[in-house]
This record gives structure tokens, C-alpha cells and sequence, in this order.
């Protein structure tokens, strides 16, 4: 043993991840909440920031920047390239697709572990109760994978008025705030095959997306959670499409002597 990480899970890093240090509002599912009081304790222990999580809002009432909307729209009708929304029905194909861009457009990354599919489909069946098909998109360019982006409803509106009790009044209740309650959207997780990575296929998607949110006049923000401070290029993406600061998460490490 060399050193310890934390605050951190023992699964993937897409939930439960990192010391909260700016942004004490309530968090969505998935995301640490810690008082502000927390860092002085890593602190002083001897732990050191690894790298920083930044979390953005999106306001889902409000256009994109112009710029981005007018490349969005020229790539979404660009010939060979496609976007579908995810099907339940069709969820072992979707589950394939993800697991072959994820494992080429994270593959660079350091400590990098290529997902299984047995992995990824246990998320997703996980992710079942929760979904709303039309908040996860999958592009195609010559009908071979390229990119996705998996969006969720966010599950703490749905549980909180639970107040931790799913008996069978608690299932009705959630079914009730499945549909009624939710307010905000939380990105999981996005990726890019690094040869599609400069073709707008990001923008593309949240054009689709925002067609199918904007209607419903139910979701009010979505919350892009979480970006490594070393990523610059979906930092770019979330700049781009007009977000706006939530919160800040660290990932600390401690060296044993």
C-alpha cells in the first residue's frame, strides 16, 4: 500500500465521487454531499488534490448560444450522420454501441479500464425505473457508433418525498413523482470515438434533446455532472452550450510514508 484516495466509491466514477468544496446546494442523485467544514479534515490529515470535478447547469428554457445552435443543426443534417433516442426494447444493441465508443473515446485517459458488457448492462437495467428514453441519445455517422450521451431524470426528487419508506404507498408515491416531480435532468456520462471528436456530433444531440425537453415544459435544468478539470475538450463543450457553475468536487489522495 503507497497511498489512499477519497473520498471515492469502490464502482465506477460516475456517482458518489469526490469531496464537495464549493456549490452546497441539494445534490441530484449520485453526487457526494459534504459540509463545508469537510476539506479542513482532508487537509489536515496530508491529503492532496488529485484533480478537481466541475459540475455546470444548463437552464432548459433557455436557448443555446446562436453560434452553437446554427453548427448544431448544420451537423444534425449533415448525410450519414444519425441520432436516435434510446429504446428499452432494443436495449442490448444500445448497450453494445455505448461500450464501443466509451472504450475508444476514454482509452487515452490515465488509468483507464475498458468496460465489460456484463457492466454496462447491469447499469442499464439499473437505470431502468429511472429513464425517460428520450433523455439518452446515440449518434451514428455511416450507421457505425460515434456518440452518446446518457441523461437521467434526476432520482432524489423522486425519492425524497419517500422519506425512505417503499412500502406500497411509497411505490405509489414514487410512480406519482416519477412523472410529476422531477424537475431536473443529470448527465451521467457523455463520449466521443476520438476520430469523431471535432464533428459537432455533441452539439448535435442537445439540439435533439432540447426538441424533446422544451415541449413537455416539465424539466427546468440540466445538470452536466461531472467533468475532470484535465478535459479540456468537453470542458469546451460544456462553455459552449451557455452552462453556467454548479459545483465543485475534489478527488484527494494521501501518501503513506
Amino acid at each position: 500500500m503507497k497511498a489512499m484516495d477519497g473520498p471515492i466509491n469502490f464502482g465506477e466514477n460516475d456517482n458518489f465521487w469526490g469531496l464537495l468544496v464549493e456549490g452546497f446546494t441539494p445534490p441530484s442523485y449520485g453526487m457526494n454531499y459534504n459540509h463545508p467544514y469537510y476539506q479542513a479534515f482532508f487537509d489536515e490529515y496530508g491529503f492532496k488534490t488529485q484533480y478537481a470535478q466541475i459540475t455546470n447547469h444548463v437552464d432548459a428554457h433557455k436557448p443555446f448560444p446562436e453560434r452553437f445552435t446554427k453548427i448544431a443543426n448544420w451537423v444534425a443534417k449533415k448525410p450519414g450522420y444519425d441520432f436516435r433516442h434510446f429504446e428499452i426494447k432494443k436495449i442490448e444493441k444500445f448497450a453494445a454501441d455505448f461500450i464501443e465508443v466509451y472504450n475508444d473515446g476514454w482509452k487515452d485517459f490515465e488509468n483507464f479500464v475498458p468496460i465489460t458488457y456484463d457492466t454496462i448492462m447491469e447499469s442499464f437495467e439499473k437505470m431502468k425505473p429511472l429513464m425517460d428514453e428520450k433523455l439518452i441519445w446515440f449518434a451514428y455517422v455511416d450507421d457505425e457508433p460515434a456518440s452518446f450521451m446518457i441523461i437521467l431524470p434526476d432520482a432524489n426528487q423522486m425519492l425524497k418525498p419517500l422519506n425512505g419508506k417503499l412500502n406500497l404507498i411509497g411505490k405509489l408515491k414514487f410512480l406519482y413523482y416519477r412523472w410529476k416531480g422531477v424537475s431536473r435532468m443529470r448527465a451521467i456520462v457523455m463520449g466521443t470515438k476520438q476520430k469523431y471528436q471535432k464533428h459537432g456530433l455533441e452539439s448535435a444531440m442537445f439540439i435533439k434533446l432540447k426538441e424533446y425537453v422544451l415541449p413537455l415544459k416539465r424539466y427546468d435544468e440540466l445538470e452536466l455532472s461531472w467533468v475532470g478539470d484535465f478535459n479540456d475538450k468537453m470542458i469546451a463543450i460544456h462553455e459552449a452550450v451557455g452552462a453556467t457553475f454548479g459545483k465543485k468536487h475534489l478527488t484527494m489522495r494521501y501518501i503513506f510514508d
